[in-house]
């Protein structure tokens, strides 16, 4: 039985290469090629391919987003012109990739390896995913989206729109202009990765939009209440009102 595959890049050369590469193929099937992640995971709910050959650097939805929000993930070939430190990250977590511009002998290593790896122990597990996840994560320069999926509906919202993120146990709460979405990502990731400029935590549990800032008000001896434009009334620590004084 052959391997369903996908491609999913926004670069029509590239689609074109994998198409030409797999032309032929006795083990793989290509049933579909999307030039975005929006695109792909429709594709991919509908069709549940067993491989996708994924780009990471796309519009939209890039790579890692849309392996976010997926629900199963099929077996992923990566294909990127990303640099030797990502690459090393692949290298730890048994994650096959594809560096362009590849040739047709390395193409073929990687979808005989995939097709090896169903027809014994399966792909790389969930968790190795996972960990490759957050190794791409903590080399992410400044956020300016956040992608987040409710059952069927993915949601992208610019980091301007968001008014404050409150910490859920090992996931976030973030507070739009969209509407509440809960992500499974961490504060500290997101202290780290939104413009310092604009965002500050003021709280173990908030993190706040400085331009949503509509009062600030003596709430206890060691914390202040702070009053968002959108009528949320957030707790300051003593640490993080210090933090809000020295930016304002």
């Amino acid at each position: 039985m052959k391997l369903k595959a996908i491609i999913v890049d926004d670069e029509p050369l590239a689609r074109g290469i994998i198409r030409k590469y797999l032309a032929g193929n006795e083990n793989v099937e290509l049933i579909g090629e999307c030039s975005d992640g929006y695109q792909a995971l429709k594709l991919i709910r509908e069709t549940r391919p067993g491989l996708v050959f994924l780009d990471i650097q796309m519009p939209k939805i890039d790579g890692f987003e849309l392996l976010e929000v997926l629900e199963d993930k099929p077996g992923i070939i990566f294909t990127t012109a990303y640099d030797q430190y990502a690459i090393k990250a692949f290298e730890m977590n048994a994650v096959d990739y594809l560096l362009k511009p590849f040739s047709k002998e390395r193409f073929d290593l990687a979808v005989n390896k995939a097709v090896g790896q169903m027809e014994t122990k399966g792909f790389p597990a969930a968790s190795d995913l996972v960990r490759l996840q957050q190794q791409y994560d903590g080399s992410r320069g400044t956020l300016d989206r956040v992608v987040t999926r409710l059952g069927s509906k993915v949601t992208v919202i610019a980091v301007d729109k968001i008014r404050y993120i409150e910490s859920q146990d090992d996931y976030v709460m973030i507070y739009s202009e969209l509407g509440s979405h809960l992500k499974e990502k961490t504060m500290k990731y997101f202290e780290e990765h939104l413009p310092s400029d604009t965002f500050i935590r003021i709280h173990r549990s908030y993190i706040i939009n400085l331009s949503q800032i509509a009062a600030i008000e003596p709430y206890s001896k060691d914390a202040h209440l702070v009053s968002l434009k959108c009528g949320a009334k957030l707790k300051a620590s003593a640490e993080g009102y210090k933090k809000l004084r020295a930016l304002l």
